[in-house]
């Protein structure tokens, strides 16, 4: 026993070994300040490049070809246009700021109408297979036509330039809300409409209640490629219809050979369609349940 028990303190002493590990630094986290600092330069800075590449690209066209304006004089231009960009010299000469409310006049009107039919045409089309079938073919038809074909059929119906315009940007801006909407409502899982048969919805309630919150994200991508072909399209019809608007006014800087006024509408044109559809992007992520 005694043999037993100076055999057990034995057992359990042990010699531990001390294991020195060196010292860690702690990396501290940047101030606030400093990350928002770099990730905005992180963002700017490519696009910078990119702007730079684009001006000395530019720069060297006009070196290369007779009469093409540099960047220097086409900004020496921008600055005595924006000078006054409302001015008022008679019904035939405005300013560009007038010329740019003219253009987006027309195309809330076109593009309001359009989104008015568009929309529940899409709803139908993709809720009822009757609809299905009888406007299928129709969209297949008409959506590849070019949308400068349909403005002699405007000027011929309205007898005016002015609403010939909107219906060449009603027609064309239609189709892309009529397929995303119906496409949307197709893809609805069949589980939420089985639910809506058992507790007998009304067509109105499960329109309301499942149609439109699930099919909302699909009507926004179509709201959101409508207004960049209606903006698109507009230049080109005012271009042949004449009146007060962006595109008129670019054919008429081409007549009196003002090439530094044109590459500036140029990038008037490019600038308010990258506001429109960045304002629609972000009405889109504010409503869509998905980003949520």
């Amino acid at each position: 026993m005694k043999q037993m028990q100076s055999a057990r303190p034995a057992e359990t002493q042990s010699v531990g070994e001390v294991i020195t590990l060196p010292p860690v630094q702690v990396r501290r986290r940047p101030p606030a300040l400093g990350r928002y600092l770099n990730a905005g330069l992180q963002r700017l800075l490519p696009a910078l490049l990119g702007l730079g590449l684009l001006v000395l690209l530019w720069q060297v066209a006009a070196m290369q070809s007779k009469g093409f304006p540099t960047p220097l004089s086409t900004l020496d231009s921008a600055l005595t246009l924006f000078a006054d960009p409302f001015y008022r010299d008679g019904p035939n000469d405005m300013g560009i700021g007038w010329n740019v409310l003219a253009s987006l006049q027309r195309v809330a009107i076109g593009f309001g109408l359009a989104a008015l039919a568009g929309i529940p045409l899409g709803f139908l089309i993709g809720r009822f297979t009757f609809f299905s079938r009888m406007f299928t073919p129709l969209i297949a038809l008409l959506r590849p036509v070019s949308p400068l074909a349909w403005l002699p059929i405007g000027l011929l119906l309205f007898q005016k330039a002015e609403p010939a315009s909107s219906w060449t940007i009603f027609i064309c801006s239609i189709w892309p809300m009529v397929i995303n909407t119906s496409e949307g409502v197709r893809r609805i899982p069949e589980d939420y409409l089985n639910v809506a048969r058992v507790l007998q919805l009304s067509e109105w309630t499960i329109l309301r209640r499942i149609l439109f919150p699930a099919v909302l994200p699909a009507v926004l991508t179509g709201v959101r490629l409508s207004i960049g072909i209606a903006w698109l399209v507009i230049v080109a019809a005012e271009m042949l219809t004449g009146g007060l608007g962006i595109g008129f006014w670019i054919w008429n800087e081409w007549n009196n050979l003002n090439v530094e006024n044109i590459l500036i509408a140029i990038v008037i044109i490019g600038v308010v369609g990258l506001l429109l559809e960045q304002g629609l992007m972000l009405i889109a992520r504010r409503l869509s349940w998905q980003e949520k």
